[in-house]
Parts: C-alpha cells; structure tokens; sequence
C-alpha cells in the first residue's frame, strides 16, 4: 500500500495512506451489486403498476436517475464514502486531508463516465498505478485521493503508550473515536510538542473537548496526553 504526505492547516505533515486499487476494485463491485439489486426491486415493484406507454417516463426515472446519481449522492452526502466504499474502509479526501466539496464530488463524478465507464475501469486503474497518489483523472482535475482508513500497525504498538499499572482512565467516551484519529492526534500532538508549538496543542485540545462533549479539567497538554493514554487503555481491554 502506497502512502503519501498531506498538510494540515497547521503545516505539519502526516503520512496518509492511499487506498489500494485492490479496495477501490472490491468497493465498486459492492456498490454495482447494490445498484442492481435496487433495478432489480423497483423493476418489479414497477411492473406490478401496469404503467401505459404515456407513463414509461416514470419507469425510466425511478430506474435511471439513482442509478446515474448513486456515487454523487452518497460520496457528497455521506462524507466521501458510498456504502462499497464504506465496506471497505475507504474514504474520498481532499489533498491536504479534509472534506472536499460538493463540487470537487461533482468533477469526479462527471471524469467518472471517461475513468470508468466508457474505458470499463481501465483508465482508472492506469492513472491510479502511475499516479503515486491514488488518482484517477477524476481525482486530478477535482484535487482529491482515495484513502484506506485501515490501521497499519497494532494499535498499542503505534501509539507506544505505557501505562502504569492501576492506571484509572478518565473519558470513556473515547472509545468513539476511531483508530485512524487516534494515530493523527498523536501525530499532531507529539510534533507540536518537539516544535514548542502551544497554540496548535490549545487547537487541539479545543477540538478534542468538542468531540468528547466534555469540559476537561487539565491543561491542553494534560488533557491531549490523557486522551490517547485512555484510548489505549479502552482497546487493550477489546
């Protein structure tokens, strides 16, 4: 699995990984499986309504117009997954790691019928192998990548986290969030450490407290360290 270096708003740079053509091959034929079991219902459903020629246009409407929105609507609404893609782990970003908008959604959705449909997959496959990136052509005229939201190493290992026998956690509710999260907060947390950089720690702190819903009683510092010290704490008990 190929990896590559994305910039926060802060600067600083994390090591992303890009989601193997395998996962993005396995996730289309999810997502193709649930369009045709969706033709295959409402084509039932359908003829059971005894629609005369003049109403076809409501058969072609109901078959056709998910069909050909099914990626646009559930990349843009569900941020950046549709459920094959979900299955799968995977994920639709900008470059620089955040959510893309629905128009860079709408540019890769458009490049698709050039990618995918009209080459059957395999000017997709080509760009993204050559690419580095994980980028079909829809992915380089709207700026974005396809990354794998699988951990890559055990937990516990990556986050390298001792904790003292006894040791009493104090959030819970940190058990929902995910291991991916987990990893880039101790990314951000441990370089604005050695770069004496407070204000990126305060940013943090403030957006893990929003996360947690909870007002924490320690410095940022504290507060961010005791997080991913309770998280470890949580998945070593799994």
């Amino acid at each position: 699995m190929d990896n590559f270096q994305i910039e926060t708003a802060q600067n600083i740079s994390i090591n992303q990984n890009v989601a193997s053509v395998g996962d993005r091959i396995l996730a289309f034929v999810v997502d193709v499986f649930i369009i045709g079991v969706y033709i295959v219902i409402s084509s039932l459903a359908l003829a059971g309504t005894g629609l005369d020629t003049a109403g076809q246009w409501v058969y072609y409407l109901v078959m056709g117009l998910p069909t050909l929105l099914y990626y646009l609507l559930w990349e843009s609404l569900y941020n950046g997954q549709t459920p094959g893609k979900a299955a799968l782990q995977i994920r639709v970003v900008k470059l620089d790691g955040s959510r893309p908008a629905f128009a860079e959604y709408l540019i890769r959705w458009l490049l698709r019928f050039i990618d995918i449909s009209l080459s059957s997959g395999a000017i997709a496959v080509v760009t993204i192998l050559l690419n580095g990136k994980g980028q079909r052509l829809g992915d380089l005229a709207a700026k974005t990548t396809v990354i794998s939201e699988k951990p890559r190493t055990n937990l516990s290992r990556s986050l390298g986290v001792d904790l003292p026998e006894g040791y009493q956690p104090k959030y819970p509710q940190v058990s929902l969030l995910k291991d991916a999260d987990v990893q880039n907060i101790k990314n951000l947390y441990q370089t604005a450490k050695i770069n004496r950089n407070h204000q990126l720690i305060l940013s943090l702190s403030d957006k893990l407290a929003e996360l947690l819903e909870t007002q924490p009683q320690e410095a940022p510092m504290e507060f961010v360290q005791q997080v991913i010290s309770d998280y470890n704490y949580y998945t070593q008990r799994l």
